[in-house]
C-alpha cells in the first residue's frame, strides 16, 4: 500500500482529502504545517507528499527544499490556490513532481498521483540496476597483478590512446575494456561491442562497416555498421587475432583515415570511435605465421594491458568466491552462503585453466550442492575434478 503525507494548513482539505485517498486505498497521514511535516518526512518514509505552498511557520517551497537535502525518494506534489505560472516552475526545478491548483480536480489529481509512483517505481529499479551492474563489471582482487591492471585503467581511460588487452580466456578482458570506457570522456556515448571470433569472415566486413541494400545476395536492406554506431563512444574488437587479413586491412585503413565506407557503397563516412582490442592469442606469433597484420597490431596497441590468469593471482580467489557468492544468492532470491576457511584452501588448490568464469561456475556449483555452508568435503567432492 502506497504512504500518503498531505501537509497543509487547512483542517477541511486534509480531512478530503484522506477521505478521497483512502477510499482509493492509500494509506495517508497528515501534518498541520510546515514544520509538522518535515519532522514527519524525516521520521517516516512516504511515496507522495501532497503539499501546501501558502503555509505558516514554513511554506511549501521551503518544506520541498528541505526534504530533497535528505535525499529521500519522495515524489513532492504541491498544491495552491495562489497558484501561478512562475510558482508551479520554481517548485519543478526544485524537484517537485507536478502542481496542482486548488481547488484539485480529483481525476486529474489521482492521474498525478498513478503518475508520480510509477516514476518512484522507475527511480527504484534504475538505482537497483546501476548497482547490479557496477557490481558485475567490479574488477575484484587485492594481488600485486590486479592492482597494476586498475592503475593502468584509471591512466589510460581519460585519453583516446587505443588499448590491446591481453590475457587468456575467461580472465577478465572484457571488464577492463568496460572500465577503460566507463572512466573515459567518452562514457555518454555508447560502448559497442564485436566479438570477431563469433563472425563468420565472409560477414565480418558488413558487420563492422555495415552494407548497402543489395552489396550481396543477403543484403535486402541497407544495415549500419558497428564503427558508425560506435561514433563518439569506444569500440570494443574482442578476440582479434581471430578476424580475417581483408578485414583487419579495412579496419587498419578506418584507424589511419577516421572514416569508413559500407560494404557495396562509395560514400565516405567520418567516424570518431576510440578503439579497444583483446586477444587471447599470442600476437606476435600470428604476425610471424602471417595471420596478423604487423601494422594493425602496432596502431593498435598504444598500450598493452596484460590481464593475468587466475593462476598467477590466486590470492585473489577468496575475495572473488564473496563476491560469487553475494551476486548468485541474489540471483536466486537466497541467503547468501557461507564457507569455510579450509574449503578456500582447497579452491587456491585447484588448476584454473578456465580463469574466472571457470571459479564463478564452481562456486555456483558449490552452492547448488552444499548444505547451509560450503565445506572442505564440498570442494573435495563437486569443485576438484
Amino acid at each position: 500500500m502506497s504512504k500518503v503525507l498531505i501537509i497543509d494548513d487547512e483542517k477541511a482539505i486534509r480531512y478530503s482529502l484522506r477521505e478521497i485517498l483512502e477510499y482509493e486505498k492509500y494509506e495517508v497521514d497528515e501534518a498541520k504545517d510546515g514544520e509538522e511535516g518535515l519532522e514527519k518526512i524525516k521520521q517516516n518514509d512516504y511515496d507522495i507528499v501532497l503539499c501546501d505552498i501558502k503555509m505558516p511557520k514554513m511554506d511549501g517551497i521551503e518544506v520541498l527544499e528541505k526534504a530533497m537535502e535528505l535525499g529521500k525518494e519522495i515524489q513532492f506534489i504541491m498544491i495552491s490556490a495562489h497558484g501561478n505560472i512562475e510558482t508551479a516552475v520554481e517548485a519543478t526545478k526544485k524537484g517537485a513532481f507536478d502542481f496542482i491548483q486548488k481547488p484539485p480536480d480529483l481525476n486529474r489529481l489521482l492521474v498525478t498521483m498513478r503518475n508520480a509512483l510509477d516514476k518512484s517505481s522507475l527511480v527504484a529499479e534504475t538505482k537497483v540496476l546501476r548497482k547490479k551492474i557496477s557490481r558485475t563489471f567490479d574488477i575484484v582482487g587485492e594481488s600485486e597483478a590486479i592492482q597494476q591492471v586498475k592503475q593502468t585503467i584509471d591512466k589510460v581511460a581519460p585519453t583516446d590512446a587505443r588499448v590491446m588487452i591481453m590475457g587468456p580466456n575467461g580472465s577478465g578482458k572484457e571488464l577492463v575494456a568496460k572500465w577503460l570506457h566507463a572512466k573515459s570522456n567518452r562514457n555518454q556515448a555508447p560502448l559497442v561491442e564485436v566479438n570477431c571470433a563469433a563472425i563468420p569472415s565472409e560477414l565480418i566486413e558488413s558487420e563492422l562497416f555495415g552494407h548497402e541494400k543489395g552489396s550481396f545476395t543477403s543484403a535486402v536492406k541497407q544495415r549500419i555498421g558497428k564503427f558508425e554506431l560506435a561514433n563518439n563512444g569506444t569500440l570494443f574488437l574482442d578476440e582479434i587475432g581471430d578476424m580475417s587479413l581483408s578485414a583487419q586491412a579495412k579496419v587498419l585503413r578506418a584507424l589511419q583515415e577516421h572514416k569508413i565506407a559500407r560494404v557495396g557503397g562509395d560514400k565516405e563516412i567520418k567516424i570518431n570511435v576510440r578503439v579497444i582490442a583483446a586477444t587471447n592469442k599470442n600476437i606476435p606469433e600470428e604476425i610471424k605465421q602471417g595471420r596478423f597484420r604487423e601494422d594493425l597490431y602496432h596502431r593498435l596497441s598504444v598500450i598493452v594491458i596484460r590481464v593475468p590468469s587466475l593462476n598467477e593471482r590466486k590470492e585473489d580467489i577468496p575475495l572473488l568466491v564473496d563476491k560469487f557468492l553475494e551476486d548468485i544468492a541474489e540471483e536466486y532470491g537466497e541467503a547468501k552462503k557461507t564457507i569455510s576457511a579450509a574449503a578456500l584452501e582447497r579452491l587456491k588448490e585447484i588448476d584454473w585453466t578456465g580463469n574466472i568464469r571457470q571459479l564463478r561456475n564452481v562456486v555456483e556449483r558449490l552452492i547448488i550442492m552444499s548444505g547451509a555452508g560450503i565445506t572442505e568435503e564440498d570442494v573435495l567432492k563437486y569443485a576438484m575434478h
